[in-house]
């Protein structure tokens, strides 16, 4: 399950990315009537549409959608005479289509689909060959039109610049930042946890916790390969491996869910009854009903996302609660042990990232990112599968655009995951040295001004940004200068000993209960003669047990220190 779930983060780490949607104004042939827009989907490396109705030219609309615009039997005797040809897809390729009736003097090509609507693509050569604008428009829409206006219109393509910034951006905004503020200070307070029962003598409670995984250098390089072998493998055959991305993420998130909810559910004063001695597998230890109820809740609400992910209306709230699970389960899973191993993943994850996005447009023949082709589907793909490695929340303003299947706005889990395990590690660092959650509190917020920098320069840019690129150097440098202005650096670059097993561990929170006593130092005690098993060693808790451990363990455990 670890492999899997590593693997999972590395697809997560992709960029947010948009679809170019437009619209298709429709008005009937004789007379100024009302008329009517529809959604068209188009691609700018064929030709702009202009920005506004206003600017855009009224043409008239020849339905050839008896044809499918593959040879030049399918061009009527006068051709297209400066107007829009409407024609079925199919047979052949959109730039085949597109240049036939560039040819034949059309002023713009509109090609009816039958299946779900996706960007018209090409190559740089073909873009460059071709000056006029190149749009889907979906079969339904298409029988609206004959019905609504007949087959004597006028149309006019335009594409309505969307507000700079959408409402749901902070919707993703608080999803991205509350996940990693709770996912972090979770992890630290489980690590804590783990750590003081691991050294309790009297260990008797139930385990349930999962165990945490201690990232190396080496696990760190042959992550980001198989990250990279991963993204060039989908980049070739996204068809053939999307599904079983999406089975992954099924299994993934429903475990992580459970291990979410499992807490919560404990602490309900019912179901505590068990299942009776069976010998089925899994069955066999005698789960509680209210355990065997949440897993068999969690399955289910995978199976429902799985079976209706393409549902758009809907489907993308499951996706961001499992998303969310599992961003939190990894958070709690997996551990940086020192900041020197936090800076190195985030270091080679930065390059990562600007590679995949700003270089890769240079190798590739399309001229397009490796990383945004994968994230958004290729356009030549015949699944139309979207990858589940994100959290997604559609436009949420009042634009005509809004009569499209609304496009997502998109964030990766790498760039919650990546910068959560440094959080995770400002935590715990925080409670091993008392520092009332400075650490923690600095680098989540330094978390949230890198996502808004995302933000400004996706909008500035309109394209998809590597937000690691902004989210790495943001909680990478606040942490480091407030070790340094702390003057803890040399503890925080190594761990301050909570990455080696060996060293003894105190309980913040039982030290902060002795000191709230008067003080008694344990060598003023000593040089007084006084019994030592009357203070509680620093080395356990002090509870009911310590009295009865032998006096001369607890003198032992004096002179250790």
């Amino acid at each position: 399950m670890a492999v899997l779930a590593r693997l999972l983060v590395g697809l997560a780490l992709i960029a947010q990315v948009t679809c170019e949607y437009g619209m298709v104004h429709v008005i009937a042939e004789p007379g100024n009537g009302k008329g009517k827009d529809y959604c068209i989907l188009y691609n700018s490396q064929w030709a702009h549409l202009p920005p506004g109705l206003g600017k855009a030219s009224l043409l008239q609309l020849q339905d050839q959608t008896t044809s499918v615009l593959c040879s030049q039997s399918d061009v009527p005797s006068g051709g297209f005479n400066n107007r829009i040809p409407m024609v079925m897809r199919g047979n052949c390729t959109f730039y085949e289509k597109v240049k036939l009736a560039q040819m034949n003097g059309a002023r713009g090509l509109l090609v009816v689909s039958r299946e779900k609507l996706v960007p018209p693509g090409g190559n740089k050569t073909q873009y460059d060959e071709i000056g006029i604008p190149v749009a889907l428009l979906s079969y339904k829409d298409m029988l609206d039109i004959c019905k609504t206006f007949g087959h004597s219109v006028r149309v006019a393509l335009y594409a309505p610049k969307e507000p700079v910034l959408d409402y749901n951006m902070v919707i993703i905004f608080i999803m991205a930042v509350g996940t990693v503020a709770v996912g972090g200070y979770w992890a630290g307070s489980q690590d804590v946890k783990k750590r003081f029962m691991k050294h309790k003598r009297d260990d008797g409670t139930e385990k349930h916790d999962d165990e945490t995984v201690d990232v190396t250098p080496i696990m760190i390089g042959v992550f980001v390969v198989m990250c990279c072998s991963m993204l060039v493998l989908l980049y070739y055959f996204y068809d053939h491996l999307v599904y079983m991305i999406i089975t992954i993420f099924c299994l993934a998130s429903s475990t992580s869910l459970y291990s979410c909810l499992y807490p919560c559910i404990k602490r309900l004063p019912f179901g505590k009854c068990r299942v009776p001695d069976n010998n089925l597998p899994y069955f066999h230890k005698r789960p509680q009903i209210r355990m065997l109820l949440l897993a068999i809740f969690c399955i289910t609400v995978s199976i429902i996302w799985g079976v209706f992910r393409n549902e758009d209306q809907w489907a993308w709230v499951l996706q961001d609660a499992l998303g969310i699970a599992f961003c939190l389960y990894m958070l709690k899973t997996i551990r940086l042990p020192t900041f020197k191993a936090c800076t190195l993943l985030l270091l080679v994850l930065f390059i990562y990232d600007v590679f995949f996005v700003f270089i890769t447009p240079f190798l590739t023949k399309s001229g397009n990112s490796i990383m945004v082709e994968v994230a958004a589907g290729p356009s030549d793909s015949t699944t139309h599968e979207k990858l589940p490695m994100v959290l997604k929340v559609p436009r949420l303003n009042s634009s005509p655009l809004a009569l499209c299947d609304r496009p997502f706005s998109l964030l990766g889990f790498g760039d919650i995951l990546v910068p959560g395990l440094l959080v995770a590690y400002c935590h715990r660092f925080d409670i091993q040295v008392q520092s009332s959650r400075v650490y923690f509190v600095a680098c989540t917020i330094a978390y949230g001004i890198g996502l808004l920098i995302t933000f400004v320069a996706l909008a500035w840019m309109q394209r998809g940004q590597p937000a690691l690129l902004y989210l790495v150097p943001c909680t990478v440098i606040t942490s480091f200068v407030i070790a340094l202005w702390r003057k803890e650096l040399r503890m925080f670059w190594t761990g301050s000993g909570f990455a080696d097993p060996n060293k003894e561990w105190i309980n913040p929170t039982l030290q902060a209960d002795q000191l709230s006593d008067p003080p008694v130092s344990l060598e003023k005690t000593a040089d007084a003669s006084e019994p030592l098993s009357s203070a509680p060693s620093d080395s356990e808790p002090a509870n009911q047990d310590n009295k009865d451990q032998p006096h001369q363990e607890i003198g032992e455990a004096h002179q250790t220190r």
